[in-house]
């Protein structure tokens, strides 16, 4: 069984090692043994425990899931070269990463929420002799899409990692709706949570345009509520928040 170590425990690191339970044996790091303790035992987690000061990361392959904030600090703690380091911190670019940690190869990697689900798509770039390595590790969470540069990483981070909180609003707005036109609100949100579920089914064999044209009856209901929302501008709202997301990605990752 392939052996990794994920420094941190917040909840993608949770997310991550629950998905790679079956085929990794994992060594968990950090500072507070108590809450790495409290992690494992969430999880119900077969993995050893290690204390960050110190850890001798030589020729393995870690998974970074500190706060970015914290990269200076955990650096300091790790000692000897890594064979891969998989970072998943925004904003953090290859070049800081390779100054901070000795490692043979560095990717960056964007996962989202949805890996607590084993259903996220994950973003990422980096040595791309390091790819196949972090295609095994990711894809126990979702699906791995590799992307050539740092910039294609910082557009996909604003589509794939920050994108469900704006479908959220979406959603919460729809339920919103509903209720506004007397549905309880129990019964909208069971009606929106399943239109979620089975339109990403349709999306992943339709083209979004033939879903809308499929249900717009000429002079219809569908029509009136698509005619209200251009009317409002959503397309250009949806794509100015896609393009104000990547700027702060950019402007995050100078600091």
């Amino acid at each position: 069984m392939n052996k990794i170590v994920v420094v941190g425990y917040g909840k993608m690191a949770k997310a991550i090692c629950d998905g790679l339970r079956d085929d990794f044996e994992i060594e968990l790091v950090g500072r507070d043994l108590q809450k790495a303790k409290k992690f494992k035992d969430e999880l119900n987690l077969e993995c050893s425990i290690y204390e960050l000061k110190n850890y001798d990361i030589s020729e393995k392959i870690v998974l970074l899931c500190v706060k970015p904030y914290a990269i200076d600090d955990v650096s300091k703690e790790l000692i000897g070269q890594a064979n891969v380091l998989i970072s998943i911190l925004a904003g953090t670019r290859l070049e800081k990463l390779k100054s901070k940690i000795s490692a043979n190869y560095v990717i960056r990697a964007m996962p989202n929420v949805a890996a607590q689900y084993k259903k996220s798509i994950t973003t990422i770039t980096g040595d791309i002799l390091a790819k196949d390595v972090a295609v095994e590790v990711l894809s126990k969470i979702g699906q791995v899409v590799w992307l050539n540069s740092e910039k294609e990483l910082d557009i996909a981070t604003a589509l794939g990692g920050s994108a469900p909180a704006f479908l959220s609003i979406v959603a919460e707005s729809l339920i919103d709706g509903g209720v506004k036109e007397g549905l309880k609100r129990d019964d909208a949100t069971v009606v929106v949570n399943t239109l979620f579920e089975g339109f990403s089914y349709l999306l992943k064999d339709i083209h979004p345009a033939l879903i809308k044209e499929s249900v717009m009856s000429p002079g219809g209901t569908t029509a009136e509520g698509v005619f209200s929302l251009e009317h409002d501008k959503i397309r250009s709202a949806f794509m100015k928040a896609i393009h104000k997301t990547n700027l702060k990605a950019k402007e995050l990752s100078k600091i």
